[in-house]
């Protein structure tokens, strides 16, 4: 099986999505994808949705590519680049089912919250790549950044809050087990579009 990291040729145009997957089915993204242990297993169980990891750093997108192709995930890609750049620029308009946001750097010094992704921006960001229906699925260990995103999605009004499936909060990443295996519990928030 061929790499399944997606080599970017230009970084000013979208991707042609149906140029990625041998199927054309409803899209999902991860955005920080880490070790894709959610992902990768998430892929698996869903095999008739396909799927995009971003991961700014290489080492762990290299990771997505070893475990992808280690099960013979056709419907995933990764895609190395930083997450706020790739909704805005290369992944097509309305084009994702779900974003899924687990465990962001939560840049906990006040100095340095305006890096954080889930900032006033990016429900609009999200907007623009969701589907009609589209759900951002969120989870992180820190509570103020927890209290964050659910301040910044409070004040989209184009977004109304839905439970997270059961079947998906079963999935953990790589962060979520060694939290919990501390006692950190995994805070969930899911907000989609009206």
């Amino acid at each position: 099986m061929d790499s399944l990291l997606v080599q970017l040729t230009t970084i000013l145009e979208p991707l042609k999505l149906a140029e990625l997957f041998p199927q054309p089915q409803l899209l999902e993204v991860e955005l920080g994808c880490g070790d894709a242990s959610f992902l990768a297993e998430y892929a698996r169980q869903n095999p008739a949705r396909n799927f995009i990891g971003v991961e700014r750093l290489l080492g762990r997108v290299q990771k997505l590519d070893k475990k992808g192709r280690r099960l013979g995930l056709m419907n995933t890609r990764g895609v190395r680049i930083e997450s706020a750049y790739f909704l805005e620029y290369l992944l097509p308009p309305h084009s994702a089912a779900a974003l899924h946001i687990y465990f962001p750097d939560p840049w906990p010094k006040k100095k340095h919250r305006r890096h954080r992704l889930i900032g006033e921006s990016f429900p609009a960001l999200a907007r623009r790549v969701l589907a009609p229906g589209g759900t951002v699925f969120l989870r992180t260990d820190d509570t103020d950044y927890f209290q964050q995103m659910n301040e910044v999605f409070a004040a989209a009004k184009e977004y109304e809050t839905v439970a997270t499936p059961v079947a998906l909060a079963e999935i953990t990443t790589d962060f979520e087990r060694d939290f919990n295996a501390q006692g950190i519990p995994t805070l969930r928030a899911a907000y989609q579009l009206k």
